[in-house]
């Protein structure tokens, strides 16, 4: 087989930290090619070179056998490389038509119509099923994903490069992406999908480059390696992928919740009748398809939505309608959906990220003065123990920092101010194996502590390795409360789809 992309010695130095050392990546005519490695490991920074929006400081690229100099996007493109980036670049007031056609236009009057007909054209030809006159903003994040991937078909891309194209979607819009990749083969494309997760490499890729510390560790047959195998690559040991715990030592209530009516963003109940008590020394686990209420709940809890009617209390006092930094003082601890939106200040350092919720009240200043040398620290102290990589250690701006780094990043300021009741949404979403064993490990010694965990993830098989009691959703209501050592992922799933199987969830 011919090679499409051969990036050949490739070196990319940012301040205090080299990204790309010497990496060579070889992808076929006709292949899935994964590009495997810790967060943090230099995945996105190579295919942003590739991509043009990066340039490499040492090496060269040859596209379709021929020595290329790529400086920006257009460049890419103009070589037939499109790229679909883990943050999606689309006008969410736009059509989805008008999304595809900008920057492309060549004309001042646009030719909606003809434009239109192409990409329904595309849309079929890939079973990416879009309607061209669809609004960005009323579509799911799993459409707005194939609108990228029109957008690269529609300049007429033939090299692929997917960046943790999975991180944001549902199972079942995993199952539909990775049959469009397939598709995309069979029509003659080739992919490059950037990515941490190994089943899913598993799933669709041919070859897999595996990347550590920014060095190319090897490039195996994805077929006739193990998961083990490509995980202890990756990370550099061995790596368990069941979480290790003792029966939970169950103490005093922590969290309350009786009769919880909670409004959704479309003024209807998002929540209903909702009841729920989690102890000290357990992890309950919220399972449910994702828009089942487990948002509006989790905002109820952490005073980020009102609440209707209904009661919610923490270690016995009534916060049903406690201020925010109430209920932090209480002690709450929140590691929230969206750790961009919700997480992080980006635009402000590591340290600063680190004391948000505390900066206020001693030991992180006094009489209003910051404590500087106090919070540095400390914020080195989660840094340390949450292995949060960046370039210019706690004074690096969160924005700077890849996807995976702000999660844990997130995930140590929560854990280790140790709260009374820490809620866990999505806490390894984004993150590798590696350090997905290491949160899981954290999770389950607060647990042990005497404290209570509320977890809610889309990943069963997360709710089934960390929780002691699964409380299952659907349409907003408690279907059921089952011991996870009682019920199997089959039952659960059924639960999940509104058949409950058992009288009086409590």
């Amino acid at each position: 087989m011919s090679h499409v992309i051969e990036m050949l010695n490739i070196r990319k130095e940012f301040p205090g930290i080299v990204a790309n050392d010497d990496i060579t990546l070889q992808v076929e005519q006709g292949e899935i090619h994964a590009i495997l490695g810790e967060n943090g490991a230099g995945k996105s920074t190579l295919m942003s070179i590739l991509f043009g929006l990066y340039h490499a400081d040492e090496g060269h690229i040859k596209v379709r056998g021929k020595q290329v100099s790529i400086n920006s996007p257009n460049d890419a493109s103009n070589l037939g490389i499109g790229m679909v980036h883990q943050h999606f670049q689309l006008v969410h007031n736009f059509t989805v038509t008008e999304n595809i056609i900008l920057g492309r236009e060549g004309h001042f009057f646009l030719d909606r119509k003809t434009a239109s007909k192409k990409i329904k054209t595309l849309s079929e030809k890939y079973g990416l099923n879009i309607d061209p006159d669809m609004i960005i903003e009323n579509i799911t994040v799993g459409m707005q994903q194939r609108v990228e991937i029109l957008k690269m078909l529609y300049r007429d891309a033939d090299i692929l490069i997917f960046d943790e194209p999975t991180a944001v979607l549902t199972p079942q819009e995993i199952d539909d992406l990775m049959q469009i990749m397939r598709n995309l083969i069979s029509e003659g494309k080739s992919v490059i999908l950037i990515t941490h997760k190994l089943n899913e490499i598993k799933a669709v890729a041919d070859r897999c480059t595996i990347i550590r510390r920014g060095k190319v560790i090897g490039v195996v047959d994805v077929k006739t390696t193990s998961q083990a195998k490509m995980a202890s690559m990756m990370v550099g040991r061995p790596v368990s992928f069941k979480v290790d715990k003792k029966p939970a030592q169950v103490g005093r209530v922590i969290l309350d919740i009786h009769d919880l009516n909670v409004m959704n963003n479309k003024k209807v109940l998002g929540v209903k009748s909702f009841n729920l008590c989690v102890k000290a020394g357990e992890i309950v686990g919220i399972a449910g398809v994702d828009g089942n209420g487990q948002t509006e709940l989790i905002e109820a809890i952490t005073g980020l939505r009102g609440v209707e009617s209904g009661t919610i209390s923490l270690d016995g006092n009534d916060i049903t309608n406690a201020q925010i930094r109430k209920r932090n003082e209480i002690g709450i601890g929140h590691i929230p959906e969206d750790r961009q939106k919700r997480g992080l200040v980006m635009t402000e350092t590591l340290s600063d990220n680190v004391a948000i919720k505390e900066f206020y009240k001693a030991p992180f200043s006094k009489n209003g003065i910051l404590k500087e040398e106090y919070l540095q620290q400390y914020a080195q102290k989660v840094i340390t123990q949450f292995d949060v990589r960046s370039g210019e250690g706690i004074h690096s701006l969160a924005g700077k920092l890849s996807g995976g780094n702000q999660q844990k990043l997130i995930v140590g300021r929560e854990v280790v101010s140790d709260p009374e009741l820490l809620i866990a949404v999505q806490p390894t979403r984004g993150l590798d194996v590696g350090a997905i064993e290491y949160i899981h490990s954290q999770l389950v010694a607060h647990r042990d502590k005497g404290h209570a965990v509320l977890l809610v993830s889309f990943e069963l098989d997360e709710i089934f390795n960390l929780s002691d009691r699964i409380a299952v959703m659907n349409s907003g209501e408690l279907i059921d409360i089952v011991k996870t050592s009682e019920t199997d992922e089959q039952e659960v799933g059924l639960m999940m789809a509104g058949v409950k199987h058992k009288e009086g969830a409590q």
